[in-house]
């Protein structure tokens, strides 16, 4: 039954994997059709919000995450989370044929990297210990080293949202995908309360009389709303193949250290199990460098003939000058 269970968690995490990739892609489509005819969602406009394309990601999103919130209820939280980097793969290949949205060879190895350093921290990860109630979780939720984790993130986001973001948000993208990491951490241990708390209540044992399954059910929501928010400025201001999978390594991240703290999940590893998930923190994190790097590569390339070079945040803060650049006589670049 166990091994049962866990493949149907495995399917639902490679399913919402590819459903979560390509909305990426529809959702960055609609953002890019209604800057042309209103406001930018990276300077607070909401024109998104009429765009079909945008709503077609927002559907196919939803697919993918209740295919990803089903999939912790029958697997282990550090099995589904890692397994999000399927979406990484599936917007940047699609990101690169449907958007035009270039991934150099450099930023492919960096997606490998994500991939193998995923599988190594897979393969490593401990097995999920059973929980019986909402309230053994609450339990958990509310020991001492947890709540300061909550503690010190609820104080990142509020500095990030307060005082980073106005500065620096539409210059970096680790400000919007920081906000959207640290609420992600906080919604995976809520979901998995909610998952539980549906499958027992399901099995005969009603969890809806716990007032700890609503308090989860209303962090969820609240983190969730505030995700997609951040994430529609993200995708909407940088290129779509760098948000992807650098918001899912420190999604990824950031949900694997909350849980390590929250269910001691590396008090009964071995060291070499636990050496052997670091390397794989490392491998993921060395993706990220290359696929930084990546980014700024798409500088010019200089073979005997004059090349220009503009960033994306320069031509988005001139869009209604129309710049067009002519590049070997025939070539031609459209920001």
């Amino acid at each position: 039954m166990g091994i049962a269970e866990n493949s149907k968690g495995l399917v639902l995490a490679v399913a919402s994997g590819v459903f979560i990739g390509a909305s990426f892609i529809l959702k960055k489509k609609g953002l890019k059709e209604a800057a042309t005819n209103g406001t930018r969602a990276g300077v607070g406009g909401y024109s998104y919000l009429l765009q079909p394309f945008w709503w077609a990601g927002m559907v196919t999103m939803f697919i993918g995450e209740v295919a990803n919130f089903v999939a912790y209820i029958y697997a282990p939280a550090l099995l589904v989370t890692p397994l999000g980097a399927l979406s990484i793969i599936v917007s940047a290949v699609l990101a690169h044929f449907l958007l035009k949205e270039k991934l150099q060879q450099m930023g492919i190895l960096g997606c490998v990297f994500c991939i193998v350093g995923s599988v190594l921290i897979v393969i490593h990860a401990p097995q999920e210990h059973a929980l019986n109630s909402v309230q053994e979780i609450w339990d958990l939720a509310t020991q001492p080293l947890f709540l300061v984790y909550m503690t010190v993130t609820v104080s990142v986001i509020l500095a990030l949202i307060l005082h980073f973001e106005p500065r620096y948000g539409q210059k970096n993208m680790l400000v919007y995908l920081g906000i959207c990491s640290l609420m992600g951490s906080l919604t995976v241990m809520s979901t998995k309360a909610i998952g539980i708390a549906i499958k027992l209540t399901l099995e005969g044992i009603s969890q809806l009389t716990y007032p700890q399954t609503w308090f989860f059910l209303t962090v969820a929501v609240i983190c969730i709303i505030t995700q997609l928010n951040y994430l529609n400025k993200a995708l909407d201001t940088f290129n779509t193949a760098i948000v992807s999978p650098v918001h899912y390594v420190m999604f990824t991240t950031l949900t694997i250290i909350a849980s390590v703290i929250m269910f001691k999940d590396w008090s009964d590893q071995s060291a070499s199990s636990i050496a052997s998930e670091i390397c794989g923190f490392i491998i993921v994190l060395s993706g990220t460098i290359l696929l930084h790097a990546t980014r700024e590569q798409e500088q010019p390339n200089m073979r005997g003939s004059l090349t220009w070079y503009i960033g994306e945040d320069l031509v988005k803060g001139i869009e209604d000058e129309r710049l067009n650049l002519i590049i070997h006589g025939s070539d031609y670049i459209e920001q």
